[in-house]
């Protein structure tokens, strides 16, 4: 493994808290502003600052570079001046000093001039210096822009969905079905020739699946003694169901293609650019999404959220929960690989666990620990995949 998978690895886990943590917070939102379109449309598109972001460090990445580029002009002048000099016969008349003067003097041998300027180039050869070389194969702005119209609507979906599941159910809930996005991406990276279906693989997702299935079987009790289900709030929708198995699909689908057009660590493509511009469109051109959801009764009649608070807790959710956390989660995808980042997303089971030990005193039956622990071992199996199919064969 290198720096950079093992650096993906650690921004998955990192994410999964994230996301977690950023679902109970939107749940809570929810008791009191139920609009999943809102929240999803302003939290999608702060992406959008991404853009003046990476065009600032664009600028100053070219600024640094044509200072540098001056500098060694300058360097440079100085040095062919004293390799001139020293290549040139020394001429001195003086005649208040004793008259010295040397002329006819043969220039000096080659093997006995310095070359200062041997080896190592102290000036780039490029023709613009100040602006930065273009790495091969890799995207230009024109491109990044169009594969990010593309892939904004695919996103949005994705993280709307999400939102209007947990509206409509609870957080395990929503959890447990978004955890099936491995079996989407297994499937979807297979037809578009991003990965390839090996045993190993498909071992790791049916093992995680199952975990899956066992934790749905599992019981929790509250902190005073009652037993109750995975669904705490009672209010399980079959339409909340419909949507956070539709979100996991819309997953597997933008993580197989962000890898595919990234290249193998995402060295062909900007991320900031390519989610600033994500956030850009999403921001100018769907917004009129909300009208007809809004006429068939799915979104309720937009309104501003009354409390101040409320406006608050949106609006830092959103950067925690969206735009610093989509960033980091690109990242780990085009570090890794769209499998291990959608195993990694049935990491938020356990976690979630986790979370409400800790925090709320919840207590899980041994089969929800066990399904949580073979959701953790599917993940670890995924990421060592390759290293096994080598010492099977």
């Amino acid at each position: 493994m290198g720096w950079k998978y093992r650096g993906g690895l650690l921004l998955t886990i990192g994410v999964v808290i994230i996301w977690v943590t950023s679902e109970e917070v939107t749940q809570c939102v929810f008791e009191d502003y139920r609009h999943p379109f809102t929240i999803s449309y302003l939290g999608t598109s702060l992406l959008a600052l991404y853009l003046p972001i990476a065009f600032f460090k664009d600028w100053l990445v070219k600024h640094l570079r044509g200072h540098i580029h001056n500098t060694t002009q300058g360097t440079k002048g100085v040095v062919e001046k004293s390799s001139e000099e020293l290549n040139s016969p020394v001429k001195h008349d003086d005649k208040q000093h004793g008259n010295v003067q040397i002329e006819h003097q043969a220039p000096l041998p080659k093997e006995c001039v310095i070359d200062f300027c041997e080896g190592i180039p102290l000036v780039s050869r490029q023709k613009n210096v100040g602006d930065a070389p273009k790495k091969e194969g890799m995207l230009s702005a024109k491109e990044i822009a169009a594969f990010g119209l593309c892939m904004a609507p695919i996103w949005f979906v994705t993280d709307y969905l999400t939102n209007a599941a947990l509206a409509r159910t609870s957080v395990a809930g929503t959890t447990l079905l978004s955890s099936t996005s491995g079996l989407f991406t297994l499937i979807i990276g297979a037809l578009l020739g991003q990965d390839s279906i090996n045993t190993v693989k498909v071992v790791s997702v049916v093992i995680s699946i199952t975990g899956v299935g066992m934790t749905t079987l599992g019981k929790t009790w509250a902190a005073d003694g009652s037993k109750s289900g995975t669904n705490k709030s009672g209010n399980h929708a079959v339409l909340g169901d419909l949507f956070a198995i539709l979100s996991a699909m819309t997953y597997g689908l933008f993580t197989v293609l962000l890898k595919k057009f990234s290249g193998e660590e995402g060295e062909r493509v900007d991320m900031q650019k390519l989610f600033g511009y994500i956030g850009l469109f999403v921001l100018v051109a769907l917004w009129w999404l909300v009208l007809p959801l809004i006429a068939i009764g799915i979104e309720p009649k937009f309104t501003f959220p009354q409390s101040a608070k409320v406006q608050e807790i949106i609006l830092v959710n959103g950067f925690v929960g969206n735009f610093l956390s989509d960033y980091f989660w690109a990242l780990g995808v085009v570090w890794t690989s769209p499998l291990v980042a959608a195993m990694g997303v049935s990491l938020t089971i356990p976690v979630a666990m986790l979370e409400d030990m800790l925090i709320h005193g919840q207590q899980y039956s041994v089969i929800y620990m066990i399904g949580s622990a073979q959701v953790f071992l599917g993940f670890l199996i995924a990421n060592i995949s390759d290293w096994i199919s080598e010492k099977l064969k």
